[in-house]
């Protein structure tokens, strides 16, 4: 079977491509297909995501392994496409050069039968021109609005260190010369 995806720049202007790949493609031959379709070099890393249906990012998948441990974490090479996308789960979210932030969302547009004579994966359709720069993103966790100190509270305030008052337990190493 032939996926088809649809990817989508996150954009102002609308900028997307449609590609066609094998089903038993891994989600690393997608990404060589997305940057080849986009018209990038290939020298970036880059990282799939899965997501919900409201592209809430959940899961990294890297390009490469990142662990302390070789082999401990899963890359783009070791999954079928079928293996993290079907019928229910439709959209992933990429991300290629971690220092521009291209994000791209990609979702399953087709599953259709393998065309005789086509070579995949296969560019599709072509819609917009590439800006020079990826735009800008803002990262901010929802809930940091409100408290600064998140889930870190400790409690303490400046009243709580008078116990160290009169402690004369600290051996004074005589450095005070060395912050004036």
């Amino acid at each position: 079977m032939v996926y088809k995806f649809r990817v989508i720049l996150d954009a102002e202007e609308d900028i997307f491509r449609d590609i066609a790949i094998l089903e038993d493609d891994t989600l690393e031959d997608l990404h060589n297909a997305i940057f080849n379709a986009f018209g990038f070099d290939g020298s970036e890393v880059a990282s799939f995501y899965t997501c919900d249906d409201t592209w809430n990012q959940e899961d990294e998948i890297p390009l490469f392994d990142t662990g302390d441990v070789p082999g401990e974490i899963r890359t783009m090479s070791d999954y079928p496409l079928s293996s993290i996308l079907d019928k229910e789960n439709t959209k992933i979210i990429y991300v290629y050069d971690f220092i521009s932030m291209w994000t791209f969302l990609v979702e399953l547009a087709a599953i259709e039968d393998e065309q005789v004579g086509v070579t995949y994966p296969e560019t599709l359709f072509s819609h917009g021109e590439m800006p020079s720069d990826a735009i800008e993103k803002n990262f901010e966790a929802d809930d940091m609005h409100n408290d600064i100190y998140g889930e870190f509270e400790d409690d303490l305030d400046e009243d709580d260190l008078d116990m160290f008052e009169g402690d004369d337990s600290f051996e004074d190493f005589g450095f005070e010369e060395n912050w004036n």
